[in-house]
């Protein structure tokens, strides 16, 4: 029981809770495939529009680096621009 009380409060702590309750954010829809969040503008694709760098760290032959953040709203992908 301890144990699962540590497990719960360790993921309720890494989801930005403050005092005990969630912090909601808003979402603003800009236009069709963008959206603002926290004052950041992301693009939304679709499975078979995403970027070439998604979801890779770094490619050593291009010295670039990838995209290793993003999150799934609404049937889309989206990235920060």
């Amino acid at each position: 029981m301890l144990l699962n009380r540590y497990i719960i409060q360790t993921l309720l702590d890494n989801n930005n809770v403050t005092n005990n309750k969630y912090t909601m954010q808003k979402i603003k829809q800009l236009n069709s495939s963008t959206i603002k969040l926290n004052n950041i503008i992301y693009k939304g694709y679709t499975v078979g529009d995403l970027p070439k760098t998604f979801a890779f760290i770094y490619n050593e032959d291009k010295d670039q680096d990838g995209i290793t953040k993003w999150f799934n709203f609404k049937g889309l992908t989206y990235v920060s621009k």
